[in-house]
């Protein structure tokens, strides 16, 4: 008996099926990056209502974030199912817990968003308070944005070659972080009836300063994506030389 057209059929289906698995992450990461939109949106929206003091605005930032987690759990379902299914290994393997990875980073900005937009609301009503370091939580809040959004040019592309500095601006948001601290503490000290608003204004800046931490962990998760080295909890010197002694070793 010809076996010939058994093979072929056999090459037809190992074909097609490579093309299903192809298109199953092609679609996984097109949801990341509607994902990431989304976030930008809202990170967005929560400054602008902050500054704006836009009680409906807050709103939407609020009710977004249900948005946010459910397709974060569209996901994370879709990743599982072709963990089990697929048995993916090596980069497409890396490339899945990126993305369960970078969605579960993607979350939490958003739950710090919807903080931002919540702390507004409270501090809205308080009589006692003077506008507090609005430009410097707008100039963090900024930067997160430039953050998130490189870090999903860098998902978009497969390409790290903006990560480092994706990183080094965190340092930026701390410092930032660090000036409306000193300035909250001075306020409380000299004002005792600010106390509470200029807590609520110490939350804001907190929730900023981790979108930004969560921002460079995104950035991070490409480096283990594309050259499959953890950088997680060392230093941006350090990636730095660890990327070179990859390149140089093409």
């Amino acid at each position: 008996m010809d076996k010939q057209p058994s093979m072929q059929r056999k090459n037809r289906m190992t074909r097609h099926t490579l093309t299903q698995f192809d298109s199953e992450l092609d679609d996984v990461r097109s949801q990341v990056i509607v994902m990431g939109h989304l976030i930008e949106k809202q990170v967005r929206l929560s400054l602008e209502a902050l500054t704006n003091n836009d009680p409906d605005l807050m709103e939407q930032v609020i009710e977004d974030d249900k948005r946010v987690n459910n397709l974060a759990l569209a996901i994370d379902e879709k990743c599982v199912q072709i963990i089990a299914t697929r048995q993916p290994a090596a980069n497409d393997l890396r490339m899945i817990m990126t993305v369960i990875k970078t969605i579960t980073d993607m979350e939490r900005i958003g739950h710090e968003a919807k903080k931002v937009a919540l702390m507004g609301k409270h501090l809205s009503i308080r009589e006692h308070i003077r506008p507090p370091r609005f430009t410097e939580i707008r100039h963090a809040v900024n930067l997160v944005l430039e953050m998130l959004h490189e870090s999903l040019d860098s998902f978009a592309r497969l390409d790290i070659s903006s990560v480092i500095s994706i990183i080094r601006q965190d340092e930026l948001v701390d410092n930032e972080f660090r000036v409306i601290l000193r300035y909250l503490v001075t306020l409380m000290m000299e004002d005792p009836r600010a106390i509470s608003g200029a807590l609520e204004v110490l939350f804001i800046a907190k929730a900023v300063e981790r979108m930004g931490d969560h921002a460079q962990n995104m950035a991070e998760n490409m480096i283990y994506m594309i050259k499959g080295r953890n950088a997680r909890h060392i230093s941006v010197e350090q990636i730095e030389q660890d990327l070179l002694q990859l390149d140089a070793k093409k």
